[in-house]
């Protein structure tokens, strides 16, 4: 597989490049929504006209029926909102004030997205030369007819900018993007089914509702049977995750606000099938005061300095009977035994719901280089009173010289050991994995950290004589230098000829 880390739509550097103007002219929150604002009125746009043209060939007259277009889970787009419209005006000085008006009456028909698309548009500082450059962009590089393709472009197409956005933003970014590697790694490993409930209660922009849906529909199954439930804090990314399902065509319910999943929670009568969620790590906003008896704290009370243990205990409580958890959190939450924490986990464990500890490489996010593990949670383990860890810290390869990134072959690694875990098949490997007991946690004082558990590699023996290998090595080193002279003095040599010499 090529190694890409982002969605490869064929036109990534042309629309960042241009995109990229803007950066110095708006704040780089504004920045994303203006160009996640255009993705979306682009692909709306698109699915309507597409819809439009199949009317007017019927030839009823319903080709401005609301009702023709809503029934088809398509969202009716005003004359003054439709891409067309939008393009003809892109290098007015007002293509601002079309573009905000065109969001409005998106909204105004549509009464799901209300209060959600960007209106930044006309403002002073946003340069109406380089927002009509980026319209331009989008009209004559991306050539749609509303079809699956055409929504998956689109998707890739913020996924993408997602992606630049979390890495030029650092650690704000991570507040709303997991790298789609890690989302892959989660669904591929709890393989959600048709028509089951997924919930994300800190669902950033709704990456792993994404992955889930695609997993379902490339498992012959239908993508459009999964129910989504999800709920974020930050307006800002609560309102890009309600784009990011509008693009997709994925029906999600994330709640008529953002909201504190802890002192608020939306979903409250939800036991969903699976919970995926990366949380804020170590996230020191916990109102535990106003949460001291609450239902979720089955396992014990968590501390307020540290939400780890009360994001798990959370998602326990949201749980299917048969219900799956996977989840990204900093290594503390494996070893803490501050503030009742160890207690805390101890419980867990010892309820048998802890199925498998994945322990990640570092600088797998944008936002930072702590290390990190995969939670799996399970409330119908197939192996009873046993836990796998596996250890993937050497897994990877470096994209560049800060970012590290799993590779398809990695992904498929990872899952199919735990496959074989859950099916029963020996999977123990020094140094990669091994399947432990309750009681063989319980002897390393409920701590989780992989190591303890996997061990170091074995390496190959080297039967070499130390006196042997010394004189190779050095007689190798000799040759080599031999060789650079030779070639120093045939450079010289070169030069020379020409009228230049190099001092010695």
């Amino acid at each position: 597989m090529a190694k890409e880390t982002n969605a490869n739509i064929g036109f990534e550097k042309e629309l960042w490049d241009a995109a990229c103007v803007l950066w110095g002219h708006i704040p780089a929150a504004d920045y994303r929504k203006v160009i996640i604002g255009l993705i979306f009125l682009r692909y709306v746009s698109s699915a309507f006209d597409k819809r439009y043209k199949e009317l007017v060939e019927e030839s009823y007259g319903f080709e401005e029926d609301k009702d023709a277009y809503t029934e088809e889970n398509i969202f009716f787009i005003p004359e003054v909102a439709r891409w067309d419209y939008i393009a003809v005006h892109s290098h007015e000085p007002e293509i601002g004030k079309y573009i905000d008006e065109a969001m409005e009456a998106i909204e105004k028909e549509n009464t799901t997205l209300k209060g959600v698309l960007p209106k930044n548009y006309g403002t002073p500082d946003l340069d109406k030369t380089v927002l009509g450059d980026v319209v331009d962009l989008f009209t004559n590089k991306i050539h749609m007819d509303g079809t699956d393709q055409d929504m998956d472009l689109l998707g890739r197409t913020y996924e993408y900018c997602i992606a630049e956005f979390a890495a030029k933003e650092g650690k704000d970014g991570g507040e709303f993007y997991t790298p789609s590697s890690i989302v892959k790694l989660l669904v591929e490993i709890l393989k959600p089914y048709d028509n089951c409930r997924v919930y994300d209660p800190c669902c950033g922009s709704g990456g792993m509702f994404v992955q889930s849906a695609k997993f379902i529909q490339a498992h012959s199954g239908n993508r459009d049977s999964i129910s989504v439930y999800g709920q974020e804090a930050n307006p800002d990314t609560w309102k890009m995750a309600k784009i990011n399902m509008a693009i997709r065509g994925i029906d999600a319910d994330f709640g008529q606000y953002n909201a504190d999943t802890f002192t608020n929670d939306l979903h409250k009568t939800l036991k969903a099938d699976f919970i995926m969620a990366n949380p804020p790590f170590n996230w020191k906003g916990l109102k535990i005061d106003q949460l001291k008896d609450d239902v979720r704290w089955k396992y014990g009370t968590p501390p307020g300095e540290n939400a780890n243990f009360a994001w798990i205990q959370h998602m326990i409580y949201h749980l299917a009977p048969k219900g799956k958890i996977g989840l990204v959190l900093a290594n503390g939450a494996l070893s803490s035994q501050t503030s009742g924490e160890g207690e805390i986990r101890k419980n867990i464990i010892e309820d048998d719901l802890i199925e498998g500890i994945v322990a990640l490489p570092t600088q797998l996010f944008y936002s930072v280089t702590i290390p990190v593990t995969l939670w799996f949670i399970s409330k119908d383990k197939k192996q009873k009173g046993k836990t796998i860890f596996i250890d993937a810290r050497k897994m990877g390869y470096m994209v560049d010289r800060t970012h590290r990134d799993f590779t398809e072959e990695d992904i498929n690694k990872i899952a199919k050991t735990f496959e074989d875990f859950q099916n029963g098949i020996d999977v123990d490997e020094k140094g990669y994995c091994a399947v432990c007991s309750i009681e063989d946690i319980k002897n390393q004082d409920y701590i989780l950290t992989p190591g303890r558990y996997v061990g170091i590699e074995e390496q190959e023996e080297d039967d070499e004589p130390f006196d042997e290998k010394m004189a190779r090595l050095t007689s190798e080193l000799s040759d080599m230098f031999a060789k650079s002279h030779e070639l120093e003095e045939e450079i010289r040599n070169k030069l020379g000829a020409i009228g230049y010499e190099l001092k010695r």
